[in-house]
């Protein structure tokens, strides 16, 4: 069996979750089936899974450092997790976050489930004061879209011996730079959609618990929810993480070199990157991270300009979603519960492609 505190992270992505024994596949076999006869430890698919999950499992748990459950989204993973909250309990989560996230809170705290409160992702002070009262942190660092640096090592560290459960949306980190259950933190979330899968084709969710009492009760709102991921789903997932770590580094080498250029294109009003040395969670990110990321988002002088470069793109795909091969871009303040943002704000997520290449697209794209 091997032990991930003996392997460095990119070999553990290759040789994890693998069928073990002599005459045994490489790759765990893709199972087709929704049951299984009595007599062993699975029986319905829904319940107790299936081979699949468990190596994709295994892969995370490893990389994170807890017991790991997959979802059939990441949605599906998030709102697991928001079960743990009580009743009428309080969730404090950023004012810059994943859509998804801030509906789920909205419509919960409108029906009474629990009450919201906002701040923002680098007021460290006040997430600190808010570990005796609420019942949970939800932490997004760097955050979706303006990529804030929220100091995720001092408030896990802060909470870790409270009643207040700290939940990390790991997604735009990923665990190969930054792994909050180390820290402190109780949750890990991740849209394995995103970065884990990298190829844009599947939707899936997983999460990462510090405790086993966590991880039974998150698994079991996953069957209750019905909220399982398919058998080609965690084949997929498993496939794509594997490849995790030469993917990252290519597209966060190419985000700080587009971004060390857009800074200085006089069509950009701002550019945040958490690599550039201007940015305000620079220092932050540099101790906290172990990498900065492929996602970056830039402001153009307006709405008008932002759609007519998103149109213009040839390169770089305009579509939603991210952490793929390819790169993608699109103006934020369209999406629905995003439209405080600046009006000019595009939000890039940086793929793997030669970086001229990406750099002529962007130029010919926001030229007047």
């Amino acid at each position: 069996m091997r032990d991930p505190e003996k392997l460095e992270a990119e070999t553990w992505l290759v040789s994890a979750g693998r069928p073990e024994g002599a005459g045994e596949p490489l790759n765990t076999p893709l199972v087709t089936a929704s049951t299984f006869r009595h007599g062993a430890d699975r029986g319905y698919s829904r319940n107790e899974g299936s081979p699949g999950w468990e190596s994709f499992e295994a892969i995370v748990a490893g990389l994170e450092g807890g017991e790991a459950t997959s979802f059939s989204s990441g949605m599906a993973a998030i709102s697991a997790v928001i079960d743990l909250v009580p009743v009428g309990g309080e969730i404090v989560y950023p004012d810059d976050c994943y859509q998804g996230l801030a509906a789920l809170l909205s419509k919960g705290a409108s029906q009474g489930r629990w009450t919201v409160r906002k701040l923002p992702a680098e007021d460290t002070d006040g997430w600190l004061a808010s570990i005796d009262s609420a019942a949970m942190l939800w932490l997004e660092s760097p955050s979706n879209p303006l990529l804030a640096i929220g100091d995720v090592s001092r408030i896990c560290e802060a909470a870790r011996d409270s009643a207040t459960l700290v939940v990390v949306d790991n997604t735009f980190a990923t665990p190969l730079n930054q792994r909050p259950l180390e820290r402190g933190a109780d949750v890990v979330v991740h849209s394995a959609t995103k970065y884990i899968g990298g190829h844009s084709d599947l939707l899936c969710g997983i999460t990462v618990a510090r405790s086993s009492k966590h991880a039974e009760q998150i698994r079991s709102s996953r069957t209750i929810q019905g909220a399982t991921p398919g058998t080609m789903e965690v084949f997929l997932a498993t496939r794509g993480i594997r490849t995790l770590a030469v993917r990252l580094r290519a597209a966060e080498a190419n985000a700080l070199e587009l971004a060390v250029r857009l800074q200085a294109h006089p069509a950009i009003m701002a550019t945040r990157y958490p690599g550039l040395p201007e940015h305000p969670g620079h220092e932050l990110a540099a101790r906290q991270l172990d990498g900065f990321g492929s996602m970056i988002s830039f402001d153009l002088v307006d709405a008008s300009a932002a759609d007519h470069a998103c149109e213009r793109v040839q390169l770089i795909e305009h579509a939603t979603s991210l952490g793929g091969v390819e790169s993608t871009i699109e103006r934020r303040a369209t999406t629905p519960g995003q439209e405080h943002l600046p009006p000019g704000l595009l939000r890039m997520s940086v793929g793997i492609e030669a970086v001229e290449d990406l750099w002529a697209d962007l130029e010919q794209a926001i030229a007047p």
